[in-house]
């Protein structure tokens, strides 16, 4: 037999569809996009503001929003960004909101990796890069993981418990560690929520599964579960007795998150949400549950499955239907997918694999439509209602960005072309397209998204119209917390609320959207500047007042 070189087409052709190329897509997924733009309106500058805030020494045990305790998180993803923002910016590479938005690339890459594990653990090797494709795969991640996003470190720790407790029936103390470790990291995510998330998991599996009801298996998970409580728990003992106040305010949050006001209305909403945020995971995990539905006792398909029930459980309770609140949900659900992937008969992984590329490939042309529409003003209908939300924008690069988007087009067809028949090839081609289409996308498009969804225009008009006025004081009313960091963090300024007009500045500040598009009449107070952006549904005005009566 004659031995391969690496200068053997064979050798290359392993590297780019083997672990090499694997390394290489998800960097491409999780990098491209996620730097060289502003905060963006919504989370990602909603999320970096209690970074901010520690990025100037403030809020390191307790959260803060410019300079007001944020109750949303306990502090471990902003602990994390905060720390990569401050090296990057330290050496001079990144500024602090590009360089917050890593951590949330650091936790997507562990949930990849300890879903990989996951299924490796519980379904065999074959399995393991289809779960981690998957992961990428999923329509619902694409955004979120790449903006600031505190609920990706909690998909990640989930994702490290479910690692775990899979390890147990193998390595019963080191698993039940590892999903310890995962537990109480959990709790510094997302506090209660995080708790009820991966807890129960270690109660269930001692109770329900035959390979954990062995004493080594059991007294590991409860080893585990105690090292959970008690690492997790310092966080809100630390803050108990720094401020008491502040901690029965948190607690209080707490359970009001837990038990919201939800309408069974709105829950259909939630179905149809969940449908497109896990696609294309949930049909293969819907399949894999029904060809394995005598052995779903067995815990390669009831760990999973658990997981999935209480994440499902907890979102109804809350009534909170955002679309990040599915997250948590994205490591069980894919493990079920991979689980099933390598069983689906061949017409169905064919059909599959064609609707991969087929839904790419029009998702591709509809870019292009888009970038037509700024370059060429065509379609007219199209380039109108771009023109109407971004006003103000201007398209440069044009040549070098039509080469580009071709090459990344004629790349993705290449590697799809010739992605090795296995069982795994679907969700390859799944992952590959939604990364082609990630790329073009900020090829052709991010400038026009940076243009129309960051608030440094604002805030620099804003800056000029208080140049002369450095010393007064400015009042707010009903400022969203975006607005506030974008105060805080573009302009230095830190607003006193007031109520019904009533405060001792004489400055006001207020906001209008698509609901109102201005405030009402302010008696008392004269118009002196006003910033409008967006259109439609992105509309947003800022409006500045001064009192009438002043001195």
């Amino acid at each position: 037999m004659i031995r391969e070189t690496p200068s053997q087409p064979g050798f290359l052709y392993r590297r780019i569809y083997g672990t090499v190329g694997l390394a290489l897509l998800a960097g491409f997924y999780l990098l491209t996009g996620l730097l060289g733009h502003e905060p963006w309106r919504g989370d990602d500058i909603r999320y970096f503001g209690p970074v901010y805030s520690m990025l100037q020494g403030e809020g390191l045990l307790f959260p803060q929003l410019a300079g007001a305790p944020f109750l949303d998180f306990p502090p471990l993803y902003y602990w994390c960004a905060a720390l990569t923002a401050f090296v990057t910016k330290g050496v001079g590479l990144l500024d602090a909101p590009n360089g917050a938005r890593l951590a949330s690339a650091v936790f997507t890459a562990l949930t990849v990796y300890w879903v990989a594990r996951a299924a490796e653990r519980l379904y065999g090797r074959p399995t393991r890069t289809p779960a981690a494709l998957l992961v990428i795969g999923s329509l619902g991640l694409v955004i979120h993981a790449h903006e600031t996003q505190p609920l990706i470190a909690l998909m990640a720790m989930v994702a490290l418990v479910l690692a775990g407790i899979a390890r147990v029936p193998e390595r019963p103390l080191l698993g039940s560690l590892q999903a310890g470790l995962g537990c109480a990291l959990a709790i510094l995510c997302a506090g209660l929520t995080g708790a009820l998330l991966t807890a129960p998991l270690f109660a269930l599996a001692i109770l329900v599964s035959p390979e954990c009801r062995n004493p080594r298996a059991s007294g590991g998970l409860l080893a585990g579960l105690t090292l959970g409580a008690c690492l997790g728990g310092w966080w809100p003992l630390a803050l108990h007795l720094e401020s008491p106040e502040l901690f029965a305010l948190w607690r209080h949050e707490q359970w009001q998150q837990i038990l919201g006001s939800g309408s069974p209305d709105a829950f259909p909403r939630l179905i149809g949400q969940l449908g497109w945020f896990l696609w294309p995971l949930w049909p293969l995990a819907l399949w894999a549950l029904w060809r394995e539905r005598r052995h779903l006792i067995q815990l390669r398909w009831l760990l999973p499955l658990l997981a999935t029930a209480i994440a499902l459980v907890l979102i109804v309770l809350s009534g909170n239907y955002a679309q990040t609140v599915a997250l948590p949900l994205l490591p069980a659900v894919a493990l079920l997918a991979a689980g099933g992937i390598t069983t689906l008969r061949r017409g169905a992984a064919n059909a599959f694999d064609w609707f991969s590329a087929m839904t790419f490939g029009v998702f591709a042309i509809l870019v292009w439509i888009a970038w037509t529409a700024q370059v060429f003003a065509w379609p007219p209908g199209l380039a109108r209602d771009i023109a109407r939300r971004a006003p103000e924008f201007a398209v440069n690069g044009t040549w070098f960005k039509t080469l580009l988007g071709i090459g990344i087009c004629a790349l993705w067809f290449a590697l799809a072309w010739k992605l090795p028949r296995k069982p795994g090839r679907a969700a390859a081609n799944w992952a590959t397209g939604m990364t082609m289409l990630i790329c073009l996308g900020v090829t052709l498009l991010m400038p026009w998204f940076d243009h129309s969804r960051n608030y440094k225009p604002m805030a620099e008009s804003l800056r000029q119209a208080l140049a002369s006025r450095t010393d007064e004081c400015v009042a707010s009313e009903k400022l969203p917390d975006a607005i506030q960091v974008m105060l805080d963090y573009y302009v230095g300024l830190r607003v006193e609320p007031s109520r019904a007009d009533a405060t001792p500045c004489h400055l006001l500040l207020a906001y209008a959207d698509r609901k109102e598009r201005k405030p009402g009449e302010k008696e008392g107070w004269e118009p002196d500047w006003v910033f409008q952006r967006g259109g439609g549904k992105q509309f947003e005005s800022l409006h500045l007042y001064t009192r009438s009566d002043r001195d």
